[in-house]
């Protein structure tokens, strides 16, 4: 099998479980009690904080461990609106690009229709950016939260989050970003980017699922989502994982270390993969933008075809990838990513993503460029008129 579905999952890193272990067998106690057994919890927890920080350039009380990107991008958006608007009653609005994940997409909408807020979406080009003055221009005095995401998990476009974050700022609202696909590809340090919120999951980086991260900065106001006994400093209540955070750290720590050396070997063998499909299967679009793309991404529309038919031909040829997000998983409708940019129904309804995991070889992707050249061909000749 040759493995192309990075963006929805990764492989748990032996040297993560490696980490993991102690704290998921003897050291099991709760960082919140107050005995021997707790404390040695407690100080594996602050380490792994403490580790994050490091990695996103931050404090390490400005860094929340959650379950995932899911949650992060819901105590982003909802908590940070949510607090903003109890501070100044004018911020009822929020802002978000036509291509976020569904989790900020589905938050803004839940603020909309349970607790009468209201959102706006800045439009993307065709490539799926953002444009930063056109951001701006939607940014006012009734905004409570900007949030567009670094990477695009479907296309693999990547925004000009620092300048986005800057236009933000110079309208005082908070900026947030959901960097999962980012993290592992591209620099992550906050201040650079200038944001005032991020989010990370660890399943994209050879940590188990269930872990993630909420980078949120010091003085940005923040309501909790979960309530109780006020762990991860008042901003989500409940037990923490501490086997996940330290996972989690461990995973991030790896990533970012061979990111520089990695990003550069596996973006040239993108590229050529790219060229290939795109000079061997006739029609061919190339989806997201060119240059400014996510290493691990590459992903086409085949017009004259079905998507989830030439997936299952390339899973027939052992190619395992996707048409989309995964999140999005059961649903026959285009994404919503693709028309976002342009694209019609029927042509967005033939998506194929490719997205490769950190040790992909230049044979497999060889291989595999081949092995798309006969599903879509394949595929193009079932579905032909007699």
């Amino acid at each position: 099998m040759i493995y192309l579905d990075a963006a929805a999952t990764t492989p748990v890193r032996r040297e993560v479980l490696e980490a993991m272990w102690p704290y998921l067998t003897g050291e099991f106690g709760n960082p919140s009690s107050h005995h021997e057994t707790g404390e040695r919890a407690a100080a594996a927890l602050r380490a792994a904080r403490a580790d994050v920080a490091a990695t996103l350039g931050c404090r390490p009380s400005e860094v929340i461990f959650t379950s995932g990107g899911t949650e992060a991008d819901n105590l982003a958006v909802q908590g940070i609106a949510l607090a903003r608007a109890a501070r100044d009653p004018r911020r009822r609005r929020v802002v978000i690009s036509a291509v976020e994940h569904a989790a900020v997409t589905a938050s803004a909408e839940f603020l909309a229709r349970v607790l009468g807020f209201t959102v706006s979406r800045v439009p993307v080009d065709s490539q799926g950016r953002v444009d930063p003055a056109e951001l701006s221009g939607l940014l006012d005095d009734d905004v409570a939260l900007c949030s567009v995401m670094y990477a695009n998990n479907e296309i693999g476009t990547v925004q000009a989050v620092a300048e986005l974050a800057a236009a933000a700022r110079a309208s005082d609202v908070p900026f947030h970003t959901d960097a999962v696909q980012a993290a592992g590809w591209l620099p992550l340090d906050v201040a650079a980017l200038g944001v005032d919120a991020m989010s990370l999951s660890g399943h994209k980086l050879g940590a188990p699922k269930g872990t993630g991260v909420l980078y949120v900065r010091s003085r940005t106001p923040l309501e909790p989502l979960i309530h109780g006994g006020g762990q991860e400093r008042g901003a989500r209540s409940g037990t923490e994982n501490v086997a996940g955070a330290v996972g989690f750290a461990a995973a991030l720590r790896l990533a970012e270390a061979a990111r520089p050396v990695q990003a550069a070997r596996v973006a040239a063998l993108r590229s050529r993969f790219i060229d290939r499909v795109l000079a061997e299967v006739p029609g061919s679009l190339l989806t997201g933008a060119p240059e400014e793309r996510l290493p691990s991404v590459a992903s086409f529309c085949f017009p004259g075809t079905s998507g989830e038919s030439v997936l299952l031909e390339l899973e027939r040829a052992g190619v395992t990838c996707s048409s989309g997000s995964a999140c999005a998983a059961g649903s026959d409708e285009p994404s919503e990513v693709l028309l976002a940019t342009g694209l019609d129904r029927e042509t967005a309804q033939t998506a194929v993503r490719f997205s490769f995991p950190a040790a992909v070889a230049e044979e497999e992707l060889e291989e595999a460029a081949e092995r798309v050249r006969q599903a879509v061909a394949a595929v193009r000749a079932l579905r032909a008129p007699a």
